[in-house]
């Protein structure tokens, strides 16, 4: 297999994922999700979801289940609109980047210029 062909599924899934979450899964337990990648097995027959949730840490498990809760739904959805031979089994799994590129430039934004001294 491709890896030129397994990149534009993986994105083309991103995208599609993004709009099924948003726009059709209607769990309660699902706060505001953002597909930040998506990465393929070689045979395109497993991948790895890779979701932000900027919320609390009891927020994020809940919104964790409501996936995994529905990831059939998702996963049809998905075959539905791709029109793959074979949908990919669907793994969530946090992307924890963005809160640590968040950590970094508030650290960064702390740090104090040193003073000219004068000597």
């Amino acid at each position: 297999m491709s890896s030129l062909r397994a990149n534009r599924v993986a994105e083309q899934m991103k995208k599609e994922i993004a709009q099924i979450i948003r726009d059709e899964v209607k769990d309660p337990r699902i706060g505001f999700v953002t597909v930040t990648g998506v990465e393929l097995s070689k045979d395109l027959r497993h991948s790895k979801i890779f979701i932000s949730i900027l919320e609390t840490d009891k927020n994020r498990e809940d919104s964790l289940a409501g996936l995994e809760k529905a990831t059939s739904f998702i996963r049809r959805e998905l075959g539905q609109r791709l029109q793959l031979r074979y949908t990919p089994e669907l793994e969530f799994r946090f992307d924890h980047s963005i809160e640590y590129g968040a950590h970094i430039s508030k650290l960064l934004s702390e740090v104090k210029k040193p003073e000219d001294e004068d000597a």
